[in-house]
């Protein structure tokens, strides 16, 4: 399936600008992400800022990187957009952003399919079959080579205005943010909820106005976006984990130096590791879930409640997926599920 390309002027004419900046390094690689800027502040930061410091010093400065963060460059779909055209060498980007390019993203959002962020680790990784595999659909779908697989921040969780969540009858009649993906509609409207999709920039002033009573969003988003001063309840549902996928210009990597090769492979590979533990760290300190819940009410559902949201929820995302991607897109589906069946049953041995 091939995807329309589009940049905006804006992205496209501060790129341009870039592009013809002169430098002494004999590789430069730029790096686009919308994520903060700071290595302690978001995966993202992290691993660019690991990635950076391990390439221009194993490579003696022949390698130079430079980061965009923040969205400096346009949002994620542009930023992948400008890496297809060659205009910038990289980005990573978020399953929102890659959906535009490649559509099949989306069997990542049948939910509660990860048991837990263990065995995410082992799924959405570079390191086993399955990510492999979906590397090299994406290659064959995009023309971009995947330079590293990992979550974007963790698992989403429930937050509203309203009250506790501790079961799908407790979802019906709220509105709830999502992303314009149409898996992400189906699953809320399956638990008698009501999608609201909005833009990202919209969020805090929907839930502040009432436009929308709830949203969904890994912990760390939601603390950052500072959630908790319009969000009362926060459920730890765990329903969905997405990846980041960390995406390179396939001409330009083949046009490097061997060597460089093998330091831009072992440093990303190195920066991943470094972006899932700034996740997990984000989780637990004092910026990540300790901050929500000294104003959030915070409830953690059961087993046995997680089966009963999976058993509404699970059938209509499944059947998007099937109407959608058709049957590429269930094989990718059913590659993961097995994927993540193999991990969970190796975690309990």
């Amino acid at each position: 399936m091939k995807t329309r390309i589009t940049t905006t002027l804006a992205g496209l004419g501060l790129a341009l600008g870039i592009a013809g900046a002169a430098s002494a390094a004999e590789t430069t690689m730029r790096i686009a992400h919308v994520n903060p800027p700071e290595a302690m502040a978001s995966n993202a930061g992290a691993m660019s800022a690991v990635f950076k410091q391990l390439a221009e010093t194993a490579s003696n400065g022949e390698i130079e990187v430079t980061i965009y963060p923040a969205g400096q460059l346009g949002k994620d779909a542009e930023a992948i957009a400008q890496v297809r055209q060659g205009i910038i060498e990289s980005s990573i980007s978020t399953a929102g952003g890659v959906a535009e390019h490649y559509p099949k993203i989306g069997v990542f959002d049948i939910p509660f399919a990860f048991p837990n962020i263990g065995v995410a680790n082992e799924v959405i990784s570079l390191e086993s079959d399955f990510g492999q595999m979906l590397a090299q659909d994406i290659h064959e779908e995009t023309g971009l080579k995947v330079l590293g697989l990992l979550d974007s921040g963790g698992f989403f969780q429930f937050t509203n205005s309203q009250k506790p969540i501790s079961s799908p009858e407790d979802m019906e009649g709220l509105r709830i943010r999502t992303m314009t993906l149409p898996t992400h509609e189906a699953m809320i409207n399956s638990m008698g909820s009501q999608a609201t999709p909005l833009a990202w920039a919209e969020v805090y002033t929907a839930l502040q106005t009432g436009v929308a009573d709830g949203q969904m969003n890994p912990i760390q988003q939601t603390a950052f976006a500072k959630f908790d001063e319009v969000q009362d309840y926060l459920t730890i549902s765990n329903h969905l984990i997405t990846p980041y996928v960390w995406f390179v210009n396939q001409d330009f990597y083949n046009g490097l130096p061997e060597e460089h090769r093998r330091i831009i492979d072992w440093a990303s590979k190195v920066a991943v590791e470094s972006g899932r533990a700034m996740s997990r760290i984000i989780e637990a300190s004092e910026q990540g879930l300790p901050k929500l819940a000294d104003s959030m009410e915070v409830n953690t559902i059961t087993p046995e409640q997680r089966e009963a949201f999976a058993t509404k929820a699970q059938p209509a995302v499944r059947q998007v997926i099937e109407d959608k991607y058709g049957e590429e897109g269930i094989a990718l589906l059913e590659a993961m599920l097995a994927s993540i069946e193999e991990a969970r049953a190796a975690q309990q041995q």
